[in-house]
C-alpha cells in the first residue's frame, strides 16, 4: 500500500461560550442524558465546552471501495485549558475502539461513552487532564461509507463504455466531518491536520479524498482534476482559476496562503462546491466546460462558483467566523450584472413573517443546516454591497484588508468585520462622500451602529418618499412605511439606511444616512422625478406617494434610459410588491421597448409567476389573455432574436431566456424555428451541431411528443457534456406528458441512469409544469422519509424542494392538504423546519393575492384589448 501524506487546515465558526460552560460536577448527575451504555454522560449541551481545544491531527484513514466502509486511526493533540477527567468531542454512526491517552508517562486506556442524539464521545480519564499541559489523545474507529451525500460517502460514475466505477467523496460543512473521523467538529476548533490516505492496490488517491484515477491538469500552483473521459473540458476552469487567484492577491493584499490549489470535478456531488482549504470541490456542471457544446451561461455560471470558492479561501478560511450564527460572514460580494437578481430573491424569503436575522441563534445540525438559505447567502451578500458602496469601494477594500490581517488564522464575530470598517473613517475624509453635507459627518461613522440594524433583525425597510412643492423648491421626505409592509408583517423594527438619489434635474447620486423614523431633505430646483436607491445598491424597496409612480411610469414610457437598467429592474421588482396591480402592470406597458436583460428577466420574472399562479387552477381564460400579453409585450424583442451564438454574455444569456419563453408560450416564429431545428437534429441522430444558445427551446419542443422525448433521453444517457446533460433533463421535465414526468423521478431516485443528486431539479421542474405540479407534490410525499435521509434534515435541498414543490399553490384546498402532510410530521422528520412554515405563508399570501388581484387583472387585460383593437382600427 501507499501512504499519502498531505498538510491541511480545518477552519471554522461561534457565539463566545459563557463562563458557565464546563463540565457538569457531580451535584449536577441527575440532570445529565443517558449515554448508550446507560451511564451518565458527562456533558448536557449540543455545543462542545470549552475545556480542551485540538492543536493538531493526525489522521491515517482507509476507504475500501470493494465492501464500501472504511477503518482509521487519529490522534488529537490537546491543549487543556481546565482540570477535566473528560474530553467531549463529535463523532456520528461510527464504531470507536482502542481509546488511549497518550501522556509523558505512558499511555493509557480511556474510558469511552456515547450520546447518538448529539453525535458526542466522552473519553474518560482516571486520573486528571490538568490545566495548561498538551495531551494526546488515540482514538480507532470504522464505520460504512454514508449513503447520504455528506460526510464521508460512497459515490459513483460512468465511464463512456458504461462501466460503473465507485468512488469515495467528502462534504464536511456543516456538521458532517464527524461522520468521516471523530473530531470536535465546530468551527471555532481550528487546528492543523496530517493526513494518510490508505488505498487498495490498484487504484490511487486524488486530492479530493475521492479515491480513483483522476487525471490533472496544471498550471503554476493551480491543478484541476476529473474523470479521464472529462479531462479536456477543464481548460476554462484552469484559465478562470489563475486570473481569479491573482485578482484575490491583489484585492486582499494577502497572498494566497497555500502552496497548492486544487479544483476538482466530482461525478456525483450534491452541493454545487465546497471551499475545502487548498481543494475545492464541485458539482461537474460547476467546473467542466465545453468550448462546442456549454452555453454563455454556463460559462457565466462557472466563473461565479469557481469565484465564490476561491474567495472563501480568504473569507472562511484563513479568517473564518467563530460560529454558524455567522455563516454570513464567509460571503464575498458578487458585483455584476446579474447580482441584482440575488438581493431580490433575498428579498422574497425576507419579506415572510418566518424569515430570520441574517446573525441568528442556532444549536443544533437541523437549524445550522437551516442557515445555509438566501438571507445568509444573498442578504448577507447585498447587505455589504451596500456597505460598500456607502463607504466607497476605495475605503471598503481598505477595511476588508485590516480585517483579514488582522484575523488571519482565527476566529471572528461580525463586529469585528465592523470595527475595521468603522477605522477606515480617516481614510474617508479623502476618499468618502461629503458626509456633513449629506446628512451624516465623519465623527457619527459607526460602521457597527448601523450594520446592527441590518444583521439583528430580519425583514428590510420600506422606504416612502413624498416630493412635497413649496414654490419654486421641493422638498423629499423619505421614511420608512409603518403602515404594516410586507417586509415587516406588523413588527416595528428600525433602520439605518444609506439613502442614495438622483433627480431629473441632475445625474449627480445624492446620500443621506436616514437614521430616524422620518426626514426631509431640500432639493435645490423643481424636479419631475426622484429615483431613490440608485441602482438598487441598497437593501431596502422604495414607494414613491402622491404622484410619484405616475411621474416614474412616464418617465418609462418617454425615457426609460435616463435610469439605469438596474435602476428600471428594481422599479419594476417594487412597483409589483407596493402597489395596486393594475398600477403595476400600467408600468409594465414600457417594457415593450425595453432591451437590457436585468430589466427584462425582472419584468418577465414579476409577470410570469402571475399566470403560474392560474396553471394550478381552473381559469384557462384568464390565464391565456395573461399569457397573450406577456408575449405580446415583447414580441419585438423576441423577433430580433437570431437563432445563432453570437453577441456579448448578456445578450446571449438573453437569447436563450427569450427563446425557450416563446416556445414554451407557442409564439408561432419561435415553434416552426425550433420544430424545424429538433427534426434535423433529431435526422441527423444528434450529430448536427446546434447553436449552444438555443438549445433549450429546440429541445423543450422536441420533448412534447413521445418519440421526441425517448430521442432526447437516449442522447442524456450517452452524453458526456453535463451542461448538454442539463439542458436535456430540464426540456424533458417539462414535457406535457405526465407519464414521463412520474418516471423521470422514480429513476432520478434510484441514481441508476439519472443521477440522484439531480432529483432536486428534476422534482421541481416537474412542479412548476402545469401538467406536472401534482405528481410533484405527490412525489415528495411519498418518499419524504428516504429523502430526509439522502439530503439531510435542514438542508438547502430539502427547502429547496419542499417550498419549489409548493410555492404555486393558491388554493384553501391545496393548503389545507399540505398542512395536512407537514403536520403530520414529528420533529425528527422535519415538522419544526423554517421552509415548512414559509410554506405555509407564501400559500396564504397567493391566496390573498388571488382574492384582491384577479378582479383587477381580468379588468385591466380587457381594458388593454379594447385599446388594442381601437388602435388597430
Amino acid at each position: 500500500m501507499l501512504v499519502a501524506p498531505c498538510l491541511l487546515a480545518l477552519l471554522s465558526v461561534a457565539f463566545p461560550f459563557s463562563s458557565a460552560a464546563q463540565l457538569p460536577n457531580q451535584s449536577q448527575t441527575k440532570d445529565l442524558p443517558k449515554a448508550t451504555s446507560g451511564e451518565p454522560f458527562p456533558w448536557n449541551r449540543m455545543r462542545l465546552p470549552k475545556t480542551v481545544s485540538p492543536l493538531h491531527y493526525d489522521l491515517s484513514i482507509h476507504p475500501n471501495l470493494t465492501t464500501l466502509d472504511f477503518t482509521g486511526v487519529v490522534r488529537i493533540e490537546l491543549e487543556v485549558h481546565e482540570d477535566v477527567h473528560a474530553v467531549i468531542l463529535h463523532a456520528k454512526n461510527m464504531e470507536i475502539s482502542g481509546a488511549l491517552l497518550l501522556a509523558p508517562e505512558g499511555a493509557k486506556p480511556l474510558k469511552v461513552l456515547e450520546y447518538p442524539q448529539s453525535h458526542q464521545l466522552a473519553l474518560l480519564s482516571d486520573s486528571v487532564l490538568t490545566k495548561g499541559r498538551k495531551y494526546e489523545v488515540q482514538l480507532a474507529f470504522a464505520a460504512n461509507l454514508s449513503d447520504s451525500y455528506h460526510g464521508f460517502y460512497k459515490s459513483s460514475y460512468r465511464t463512456k463504455t458504461g462501466e460503473v466505477r465507485v468512488m469515495a467523496s467528502t462534504q464536511f460543512e456543516a456538521t458532517f466531518a464527524r461522520g468521516a473521523f471523530p473530531c470536535f467538529d465546530e468551527p471555532a476548533f481550528k487546528a492543523n491536520f496530517t493526513i494518510r490516505i490508505v488505498r487498495e492496490r490498484g487504484t490511487s488517491p486524488s486530492p479530493t479524498s475521492a479515491l480513483e484515477v483522476y487525471p490533472r491538469v496544471s498550471v503554476s500552483v493551480i491543478s484541476i482534476y476529473a474523470v479521464p473521459e472529462k479531462i479536456d473540458q477543464t481548460a476554462f476552469a484552469l484559465d478562470a482559476a489563475v486570473k481569479l487567484l491573482d485578482f484575490y492577491d491583489d484585492y486582499f493584499d494577502i497572498p494566497y496562503p497555500l502552496p497548492k490549489q486544487d479544483l476538482a470535478a466530482i461525478p456525483d456531488f450534491q452541493s454545487g462546491a465546497m471551499e475545502n482549504w487548498g481543494l475545492t470541490t464541485y458539482r461537474e456542471s460547476g467546473l467542466l466546460f465545453d468550448p462546442e457544446k456549454s452555453s454563455a451561461s454556463d460559462k457565466l455560471g462557472i466563473t461565479k462558483v469557481i469565484a465564490h470558492e476561491l474567495a472563501h479561501q480568504w473569507f472562511g478560511n484563513l479568517v473564518t467566523m467563530e460560529w454558524w450564527n455567522d455563516l454570513w460572514l464567509n460571503e464575498e460580494l458578487q458585483v455584476d450584472d446579474f447580482f441584482l437578481g440575488k438581493c431580490f430573491e433575498a428579498m422574497e424569503v425576507d419579506s415572510l413573517s418566518s424569515s430570520h436575522p441574517v446573525s441568528t441563534p442556532v444549536e443544533n445540525p437541523t437549524q445550522i443546516q437551516e442557515m445555509f438559505d438566501d438571507v445568509s447567502y444573498d442578504k448577507g451578500a447585498c447587505i455589504l454591497n451596500m456597505l460598500r458602496d456607502f463607504l466607497t469601494p476605495e475605503a471598503f477594500e481598505i477595511g476588508i484588508i485590516r480585517y483579514l490581517k488582522r484575523y488571519s488564522y482565527q476566529n471572528t464575530v461580525n463586529s469585528h468585520l465592523w470595527e475595521s470598517l468603522t477605522d477606515v473613517r480617516a481614510v474617508c475624509v479623502f476618499l468618502c462622500y461629503s458626509f456633513h453635507n449629506e446628512g451624516y459627518s465623519d465623527d457619527e461613522l459607526d460602521v457597527k451602529a448601523i450594520m446592527d440594524t441590518w444583521t439583528l433583525q430580519e425583514g428590510f425597510p420600506l422606504v416612502t418618499v413624498e416630493v412635497i412643492r413649496s414654490g419654486s423648491q421641493a422638498q423629499s421626505g423619505a421614511f420608512p412605511e409603518t403602515d404594516d409592509p410586507p417586509s415587516l408583517k406588523g413588527k416595528t423594527f428600525l433602520w439605518q439606511i444609506p439613502l442614495t438619489y438622483m433627480t431629473s434635474a441632475s445625474s449627480t447620486v445624492h446620500r443621506f444616512l436616514l437614521k430616524t423614523q422620518t426626514d426631509v431633505l431640500y432639493l435645490p430646483e423643481e424636479v419631475d422625478w426622484v429615483k431613490f436607491n440608485v441602482d438598487m445598491n441598497g437593501y431596502y424597496m422604495v414607494h414613491y406617494a402622491g404622484d410619484g409612480w405616475k411621474s416614474i411610469i412616464n418617465l418609462l414610457q418617454h425615457n426609460h434610459t435616463a435610469l439605469s437598467g438596474n435602476d428600471r429592474a428594481s422599479l419594476i421588482q417594487n412597483v409589483f410588491q407596493l402597489v395596486r396591480l393594475d398600477t403595476a402592470l400600467e408600468l409594465s406597458l414600457y417594457l415593450s421597448r425595453e432591451t437590457e436583460i436585468m430589466a427584462v428577466t425582472q419584468g418577465l420574472g414579476e409577470l410570469v409567476p402571475l399566470y403560474k399562479l392560474m396553471e394550478k387552477r381552473d381559469m384557462a381564460e384568464l390565464e391565456n389573455k395573461m399569457k397573450s400579453y406577456i408575449v405580446d409585450l415583447f414580441r419585438d424583442l423576441i423577433d430580433r432574436q437570431q437563432w445563432t451564438d453570437s453577441g456579448s454574455v448578456s445578450e446571449r444569456v438573453l437569447r436563450s431566456y427569450l427563446l425557450l419563453f416563446a416556445c414554451v408560450r407557442n409564439h408561432p416564429p419561435c415553434l416552426a424555428k425550433a420544430s424545424q431545428l429538433f427534426q434535423q437534429w433529431k435526422d441527423s441522430d444528434g450529430t448536427m451541431s446546434l447553436p449552444v444558445d438555443i438549445t433549450m427551446a429546440v429541445f423543450v419542443i422536441g420533448a412534447r411528443t413521445p418519440e421526441g422525448w425517448d430521442f432526447l433521453f437516449e442522447k442524456y444517457r450517452h452524453s458526456l457534456q453535463n451542461s448538454v446533460k442539463s439542458r436535456m433533463k430540464t426540456a424533458m421535465a417539462v414535457s406535457p406528458l405526465q407519464e414521463k414526468l412520474q418516471w423521470m423521478m422514480e429513476q432520478s431516485l434510484s441514481g441508476e441512469i439519472m443521477k440522484t443528486q439531480d432529483l432536486p431539479d428534476v422534482v421541481v421542474s416537474v412542479s412548476k409544469n402545469p401538467r406536472g405540479y401534482k405528481l410533484g407534490w405527490d412525489f415528495l410525499r411519498a418518499h419524504w422519509h428516504t429523502l430526509i435521509k439522502k439530503f439531510d434534515l435542514g438542508s438547502n435541498i430539502i427547502s429547496y424542494m419542499v417550498t419549489g414543490v409548493t410555492n404555486q399553490y393558491s388554493t384553501p384546498e391545496m393548503l389545507d392538504e399540505v398542512r395536512g402532510f407537514f403536520g403530520s410530521l414529528t420533529e425528527e422528520t422535519g415538522s419544526e423546519m423554517r421552509c415548512i412554515q414559509q410554506t405555509y405563508e407564501t400559500i396564504e399570501d397567493n391566496i390573498r393575492w388571488m382574492n384582491t388581484n384577479l378582479p383587477l387583472l381580468q379588468a385591466w387585460l380587457d381594458k388593454r384589448s379594447r385599446t388594442v383593437k381601437h388602435e388597430d382600427l
